[in-house]
């Protein structure tokens, strides 16, 4: 049985806004084509000199300024991150280094935009066999860095933000009631930003650095895919989806959420999104969703909730938790 619970949020998102009339501007698209394909009406994008970490680090300053007790005491930072600011050291040792936090683990999780399910599995899993108390999972990204804005099809998706999560030791009230996990590692092709190797599963790479997608073969693995795991995962922990307050999958993409949610008996009127004002921000995407609902007063202590990351991999994690605060 779980013995954790999150107990903390945090977001941040840069100032500078993209919309839709600004990429009209760079490439052939229109607003039209933009919302009819995506939902997206703009993003939140990273100034020249703002980078992952920095944006990690407002997002914990965020959490801390909303959390009653005291993050001295966090014993492991784990930051789900695609777009690092640097290939080592780490991203976690960075925030680590800001806080002053030195009796911590730092450690950061690349599972592109499950990123943050895979880290609060992590934290629970630590945490549940007694080796740690009190656990940051944070994700941040600056998609904005990687994004080849020559691709009409790919740079009027991605967005930069960032969002933090506590997870603490909970002896009474534990709040991960179940999970579901899967990769299919011969679709990496589909999703990938290349790095030292220019070659994967006999496919020659290409993008220079930049992202690449195939945004088709995703959105096929992804409707298929995550209504079954829905399923799964509900009768893991012996639920109904009735009995489900909220489903928080990835935003990738509003069309392709619509298209989840028809594949499942649960309405898109209690799915909860953060695509339209902040694009898709791979892994912090679910965490400024929560943090939208938790503002506005839809997200209520110990209401279920579904979290549903998914991405490039490719690779899935879905978590039922009893939201804590």
């Amino acid at each position: 049985m779980s013995k954790a619970k999150i107990t903390a949020i945090g977001t941040y998102a840069p100032s500078r806004r993209l919309t839709n009339a600004d990429l009209e501007k760079i490439v052939d698209t229109s607003d039209e084509w933009i919302v009819q394909r995506t939902g997206m009406k703009e993003r939140r994008i990273a100034d020249e000199h703002q980078f992952t970490s920095d944006l990690c680090i407002e997002a914990v300053k965020d959490l801390k300024s909303r959390y009653e007790g005291t993050l001295d005491d966090v014993d492991m930072i784990l930051v789900a991150t695609t777009t690092s600011d640097y290939a080592f050291p780490s991203t976690a040792c960075r925030v680590q280094d800001y806080f002053g936090w030195e009796n911590t683990g730092a450690l950061d999780i690349n599972a592109t935009c499950a990123g943050l399910t895979y880290g609060l599995h992590l934290a629970n899993g630590l945490i549940t066999s007694g080796l740690h108390r009190k656990i940051l999972v944070i994700a941040g990204e600056t998609l904005s860095k990687v994004t080849d804005y020559t691709d009409r099809t790919t740079c009027v998706l991605f967005g930069d933000a960032a969002g933090a999560l506590l997870v603490e030791r909970d002896e009474e009230i534990p709040g991960f009631l179940a999970f579901v996990q899967g990769t299919s590692g011969n679709g990496g092709d589909i999703l990938y930003r290349a790095g030292l190797r220019n070659e994967l599963n006999g496919v020659q790479l290409a993008g220079s650095g930049k992202m690449v997608q195939n945004g088709r073969e995703v959105y096929k693995w992804a409707a298929r895919t995550i209504p079954r795991e829905f399923e799964r995962l509900l009768q893991q922990a012996g639920l109904t989806s009735g009995e489900l307050d909220w489903f928080v999958p990835h935003s990738a993409n509003l069309r392709m959420i619509e298209s989840i949610c028809e594949k499942t008996p649960f309405p898109i009127e209690k799915t909860l999104t953060s695509v339209e004002y902040y694009g898709n921000t791979s892994s912090v995407s679910i965490v400024l969703a929560l943090d939208l609902a938790v503002k506005a007063g839809k997200l209520k202590k110990d209401q279920t909730v579904m979290l549903f990351g998914f991405g490039g991999g490719l690779t899935y994690t879905g978590l039922l938790i009893k939201w804590g605060m």
